[in-house]
């Protein structure tokens, strides 16, 4: 008998390491691993060792669970051009310049390694915000995946910065301030909306020349792949699938949702469980800015002092380097004690258990994207604080758009009454009826994109078949180049 395995093609899968890239990457390694594919996923050494120290039982391989339900995933870690106790958070410009021209080096040097070893490695699937992996793919003879973990409408607008430019609405000092109404699939959407960095009048920063040069590459990906949803940005994914091949494959979860079988998790969980099942229905407000976003001392103080006025309990997930990893007590004095009978402050959990829970009636959030889309799975309105990058476009999403949110803010800086007010319209106000009601809706839309015959399934199945066929295309192309040259 032919061995089962010689006949898998073998993919090489590199997400961008950070917490909001990894957790859909990993969670895809599955999906394509349980479709027949091998998959070698590489993690930087530094973002796994955060990985083990978190984990009271880690492992040396993160998919050693999963591999023993029969999927072939392999595991490998490589250096992202720092030290591995190195303080990238604090020091976030230094870290992307180490991703920007450093980190190629390694990903090129063990990619080498696995072709050299596998003669089944047929395409590299690597996050759209490297700006190396056409040339990689290239090197080695492999088909190249680009995979977007935010929604479309951001990725559009990107790839269009060539429009904002022209029309003066990016990279210009004095930059246009009405509406942006040309961008193919785009309805008309405000400059406050776009993300920040298309905001910002400088653009020479080495965030800048990541995603210059990475929009620039991935105009010579095969595919694109994007962690989002046909019918939640339709017009945006209709107008980018007449320019490429782009699948719309998301929400990407795990199976049950709630538990994953691959530690992601860069801090050790709190379990708050006990706690919620004392709280009545749709009672508690969670708060949680993500694994890497800061919040500035004065901003947490308003944010702090609006939760205790609004007098409804809550559960806040406060990172220890939320402001600073230098500011071990960023809360206003006497805070925790004034709130200590309605209130759970913890330095890190396991999202997707929190969020179902029964107890939970709003999430006060950064609005990154994997946030989102566990909240609306959840059926959880969102209080809308965007900090940097994607974030201001995904708040336009979930409050213009679909109607799911609130603003906390209109203005710049967050005052506590702003805060306050919000919470209380959330959780005691018609609005906070009408945007549960909208919710539900927009769960569904999830629900029928992963059903059997769900738009994100349909798209799987059909990028994995256009995949093999184009992979089967480049080796009909190679045989017959090596048949001609003997």
């Amino acid at each position: 008998m032919v061995d089962q395995t010689s006949k898998k093609p073998h993919a090489i899968l590199v997400p961008y390491p950070l917490q909001g890239h990894v957790i859909p990457s990993v969670h895809l390694a599955i999906k394509l691993a349980s479709q027949g594919f091998t998959i070698t996923f590489i993690n930087t050494h530094a973002f796994h060792h955060q990985i083990s120290k978190a984990q009271p039982n880690s492992e040396a391989d993160i998919f050693t669970k999963v591999r023993g339900s029969g999927l072939d995933i392999r595991y490998a870690t490589i250096s992202d051009g720092l030290p591995v106790g190195f303080d990238r958070s604090l020091n976030h410009d230094q870290y992307m310049a180490a991703l920007l021209h450093v980190f190629s080096a390694h990903v090129g040097e063990v990619v080498g390694q696995i072709v050299k070893s596998d003669d089944r490695v047929r395409c590299l699937i690597a996050d759209t915000f490297f700006v190396w992996p056409s040339k990689i793919a290239r090197k080695f003879g492999l088909l190249y995946v680009s995979f977007w973990t935010e929604p479309a409408l951001v990725f559009s607008l990107y790839y269009h910065m060539d429009l904002l430019r022209i029309n003066g609405h990016f990279g210009c000092q004095d930059c246009r301030e009405d509406i942006i109404d040309y961008i193919p699939g785009v309805k008309a959407i405000e400059p406050k909306d776009m993300t920040s960095y298309l905001q910002e009048a400088e653009t020479t920063s080495v965030c800048h020349q990541i995603i210059f040069n990475a929009f620039n590459d991935t105009r010579s990906a095969d595919f694109v792949i994007c962690n989002s949803v046909q019918e939640l940005e339709v017009e945006t994914l209709s107008a980018l699938q007449a320019e490429m091949p782009y699948y719309a494959i998301g929400p990407l979860f795990p199976n049950g949702f709630t538990k994953s079988f691959v530690a992601t998790s860069l801090w050790s969980e709190s379990d708050c469980t006990q706690w919620l099942d004392e709280k009545p229905r749709g009672s508690v407000l969670y708060v949680s800015f993500g694994s890497y976003a800061h919040v500035t001392k004065k901003d947490l103080a308003q944010i702090a002092n609006g939760l205790s006025l609004s007098k409804v309990s809550f559960v806040w997930v406060l990172r220890a380097d939320i402001v600073s990893s230098d500011d071990a007590h960023p809360l206003p004095d006497g805070f925790e004690e004034e709130v200590a009978d309605r209130a759970m402050i913890i330095p890190w959990c396991c999202q997707r258990e929190v969020l179902p829970h029964h107890a939970i009636g709003g999430f006060l959030t950064h609005c990154g994207w994997n946030s989102i889309l566990e909240s609306i799975w959840c059926q959880v309105p969102l209080l809308c604080l965007p900090l940097l990058t994607d974030q201001f476009t995904n708040r336009k999403l979930v409050v213009d758009d679909w109607k799911v949110g609130i603003n906390l803010s209109d203005r710049k800086f967050v005052t506590k009454e702003e805060v306050s007010s919000n919470i209380n319209s959330l959780f005691s106000g018609k609005l906070g009826d009408e945007l549960r009601t909208k919710i539900k809706e927009v769960k569904k839309t999830l629900e029928n994109a992963l059903s059997p015959e769900g738009s994100s399934e349909k798209n799987m199945a059909q990028f994995i078949k256009d995949l093999k066929n184009k992979i089967s295309d480049k080796m009909d192309l190679t045989n017959k180049s090596i048949c001609n040259d003997s």
